[in-house]
């Protein structure tokens, strides 16, 4: 198992930074690997903290990108992007699962930490990864704001849908093997057609 801890601390009311970096037999190209990242933990109310994961993830639901394979020592061919997932905790149990003190912390100060690999300490032997789960269930804020949530391809692409319905993702972390849930047979929807069919549904 290899870590690495990159410790640096951004103040919320200066541009004060603590950097504390420390290695515990690390190697470099771990970095490449696949392993959940614990990225930074972000001061939040009630004295609580934002955990940030982050994983490059394989859904296993894409056919082989050619044009990468036949790229593949182009690095500018091979630059998988993470996905995130985040999570509201305690200070004290994220000091007893991940020996990360977070006691300092106020609200607003945001902590890097860079822990590659993390395990928690009730569950040594188990690896963690970020799981994705896809749904036309969205919470009151997912619809409210569609725009934004909803999945689409690309940024501002064409909207993802499943039966004429928003498609929502959530990300969560889980101790163990990931097990997705990847809505299939989806189609495209421009947003301006999108936005005719709100507009219909409104005025109707």
């Amino acid at each position: 198992m290899f870590y690495l801890y990159s410790y640096r601390l951004f103040k919320s009311d200066s541009k004060t930074q603590l950097s504390i970096i420390y290695l515990l037999n690390y190697q470099k190209k771990q970095k490449n690997m696949k392993n959940i990242v614990l990225e930074s933990a972000r001061g939040v109310k009630n004295g609580k903290v934002q955990l940030a994961f982050s994983q490059i993830i394989n859904t296993g639901t894409s056919g082989a990108n050619v044009l990468g394979l036949l790229n593949k020592s182009d690095d500018r061919f091979n630059q998988q992007k993470p996905r995130y997932s985040w999570m509201t905790a305690e200070k004290a149990d994220v000091l007893a699962q991940f020996g990360v003190d977070l006691s300092g912390l106020a609200e607003g100060d945001v902590l890097e930490i860079g822990a590659v690999d993390p395990r928690l300490t009730s569950n040594p032997d188990a690896e963690l990864n970020i799981q994705i789960t896809e749904s036309t269930e969205g919470s009151e804020y997912d619809v409210a704001n569609f725009e934004t949530r909803a999945k689409r391809a690309g940024k501002d692409g064409d909207f993802i849908m499943k039966d004429g319905k928003y498609i929502y993702v959530k990300t969560s972390v889980v101790a163990g093997p990931a097990k997705h849930t990847i809505l299939t047979d989806t189609t495209r929807e421009s947003v301006s057609g999108s936005a005719s069919a709100i507009a219909d549904a409104l005025n109707s």
